[in-house]
């Protein structure tokens, strides 16, 4: 058989699509004797805009729709008027959603423009494939552009057989998107290693695939849905990916020129945190939370040739959570390996600081840590498994050690209230020399989140997200099924409090910059703070004595009691009261940061190069975020009254 893979826009230009590279490897492992060829067509959408508009939309605007526009549903929206047939598909609506949310869509405006030549464009180059199957892929925005592309494919060739797979078809969703597009023969949900080799046995065989966990497929005019496999693919079964073709794609198209092309691997699926403690608000591993990881030495092996091969040293390690035995085996051997590798991972807050000195020496020069919050108890909201302390003390370590940190704060919980923030908004001018949030914004209601599968625990009422009134043209039952994101009344602190909370970290993110408090040994058992950050003036704080033990005893994260305690094993006795007189002064002075009784020192040893955006770098699209301050509610004012909040139960991810 021959058989296309095809991803979409609006992928990142900057990286091979990993669905289709570990595809193409696994057909190869398991059915040698089909042709497989590859269509990025996200690369070849970002070079048409910029050849039919004359330059003037450059792989920049593309990105800036592929990172921003997820959230807004936009870059959908400039493949839907091809879908349903109308260059002027719901623009009015698509004009009021943004004047409502303050949203820019000047480029995808002209990009839509471009959109129907494109998808024209798109199925001929599949079609001199000469395929018989041809597979789309999808996650966020490739959903409406790949139901453009392959409705207008069976329409030249209703031959071809149409399959759809990937994150948009997990679950309910994939069920809505095939019985609502008749032109898609199957409808894989679920993970695709095993499951598509075996829809391609049954094609080929001229037999409906019945026995297939998770295919979705046609008895006549009848949709049949089979049930998602509770089986995950085990890891000896995810194979090393093939980026031969997308590196073919990519030297073809020029995009290099533009930006700098990064790999993008996986050494675990799932979440071990989210196995025991799924966080209340996160639903991004889908139906498969089960936590798996691919051998050391295994990944060592890939990314040695993946890296020797393709001649690339920026990787996006696609892990939910990273594998803490990576600490032990393979972070260690990348050490040695002495490579400029410049690695992302997403890993949990609470590392200790000798494990983020081996992310820096193994070539992690970007974390994602899932810090979401300052606050103690409402990181208990979260189940989370962290606090405050511990979370500043991971954005201190890695300041000292050069590794930006991403991360964005969310608020909107269940059960949290106004003092929860106050407290935190308090002391934001004394973290300005630390990496501050890409984004401040409310929580959004995600499909697979423990806040979207159990209502009792806050959003009873919640509704398809309003930015699919401009992206579908389906009834709500069916949408409340097909889309991740969901619009409920909001919950927690009120406008005042998360106003003051967003002008707290603007003034963090202007200041950064520019700021820096840094912790040196003096004379004897002097240590000597030099405080140069931004909105305090400039001065040296001197401790000695017992007060410079207690600040390196505060490296980690203390209590009054446990202080107390840990000066007196240095030699240094002290009461309780003196010490809690003297964490006060601290606390005043913004050399430490207090949570929930738990202080910690906010000097760092050092003083890295800093650049004004430095914290945004490499930012992964992080789905938790981008609702505005104020939403239109008043959709909600039908629905019934929600239940009471659900008390926090404290927890001491990623």
């Amino acid at each position: 058989m021959r058989i296309c893979l095809v991803s979409m826009p609006w992928q990142s230009v900057k990286l091979p699509s990993l669905p289709i590279a570990l595809l193409r490897a696994r057909l190869a492992e398991s059915r040698p004797g089909d042709t497989v060829t590859e269509y990025h067509g996200y690369l070849r959408w970002a070079e048409f805009l910029l050849e039919s508009s004359n330059g003037e939309l450059t792989p920049a605007h593309y990105m800036s729709v592929a990172d921003d526009g997820v959230f807004h549903g936009l870059g959908d929206w400039v493949f839907s008027g091809v879908l349903y047939g109308d260059p002027h598909w719901r623009t009015g609506v698509l004009e009021e959603y943004a004047r409502g949310y303050g949203v820019d869509i000047g480029v995808v405006r002209r990009a839509r423009s471009h959109a129907e030549e494109f998808v024209e464009r798109a199925v001929e180059e599949i079609l001199a494939t000469e395929p018989d199957v041809v597979g789309f892929t999808s996650t966020f925005m490739q959903n409406v552009p790949s139901l453009a592309a392959a409705r207008r494919l069976k329409e030249r060739a209703p031959h071809i057989i149409v399959v759809m797979g990937g994150g948009n078809c997990d679950g309910p969703m994939g069920q809505v998107l095939h019985r609502n597009h008749p032109f898609l023969d199957y409808v894989v949900r679920g993970e695709g290693e095993l499951a598509f080799p075996e829809l391609l046995g049954c094609v080929e065989a001229g037999v409906r695939p019945v026995d297939v966990p998770g295919v979705c497929w046609w008895r006549g005019d009848e949709p049949v849905a089979n049930p998602q496999s509770r089986r995950a693919v085990p890891p000896e079964l995810i194979p090393r990916p093939d980026f031969d073709g997308w590196q073919r794609a990519l030297d073809a198209s020029g995009m290099a020129d533009h930006f700098e092309p990064e790999l993008v691997l996986e050494g675990a699926r799932g979440c071990w945190w989210g196995e025991k403690h799924q966080c209340t608000f996160c639903g991004l591993n889908g139906s498969s939370i089960q936590f798996r990881s691919r051998p050391a030495e295994r990944m060592w092996s890939d990314i040695r040739h993946l890296v020797t091969r393709h001649r690339i040293l920026d990787l996006i390690m696609v892990d939910n959570i990273i594998d803490m035995a990576y600490f032990r085996d393979l972070l260690p051997r990348l050490a040695r390996a002495d490579w400029d590798l410049r690695i992302h991972y997403e890993v949990k807050a609470n590392l200790q600081p000798e494990q983020v000195e081996l992310l820096a020496a193994a070539g992690v020069t970007d974390v994602q840590p899932g810090i979401e919050s300052l606050s103690r108890r409402v990181l208990g909201l979260m189940d989370k498994g962290t606090t405050g302390a511990i979370n500043l003390r991971l954005l201190r370590e890695c300041e000292d050690r050069g590794i930006t940190v991403s991360w964005n704060y969310l608020y909107g919980f269940p059960g949290e209230n106004a003092a929860d923030y106050e407290a935190v908004i308090d002391q934001i001018p004394a973290l300005v020399h630390l990496q501050p949030p890409g984004s401040v914004s409310r929580l959004l209601l995600e499909r697979f989140s423990p806040y979207f599968d159990r209502p009792e625990l806050g959003f009873r009422a919640r509704r398809p997200a309003e930015m699919y009134e401009h992206v579908y043209d389906l009834p709500e039952r069916e949408l409340h099924d097909l889309v991740y994101f969901f619009d409920s009344p909001p919950l927690g602190i009120g406008t005042d409090t998360a106003r003051r909370l967003h002008e707290a970290v603007e003034r963090w993110q202007r200041d950064y910059p520019r700021s820096r408090l840094i912790v040196r040994d003096g004379s004897g058992d002097t240590l000597v703070v030099e405080d140069a950050r931004a909105g305090r003036p400039q001065r040296e704080h001197v401790l000695t004595g017992w007060r410079a033990a207690a600040y390196r005893a505060l490296e980690r994260g203390r209590g009054p009691e446990s202080l107390v305690k840990a000066l007196a094993a240095a030699g240094h006795e002290q009461t309780l009261a003196d010490v809690e007189d003297w964490l006060a002064e601290q606390v005043a002075s913004g050399l430490v940061f207090v949570d929930d009784g738990v202080h910690v020192a906010l000097a760092t040893r050092a003083a890295p190069r800093k650049a004004a955006g430095r914290p945004a770098e490499n930012l992964k699209v992080n789905p938790h975020v981008m609702l505005p301050l104020t939403l239109p509610w008043d959709r909600f004012e039908n629905e019934p009254a929600l239940a009471p909040p659900v008390p926090s139960v404290p927890t001491v991810q990623a």
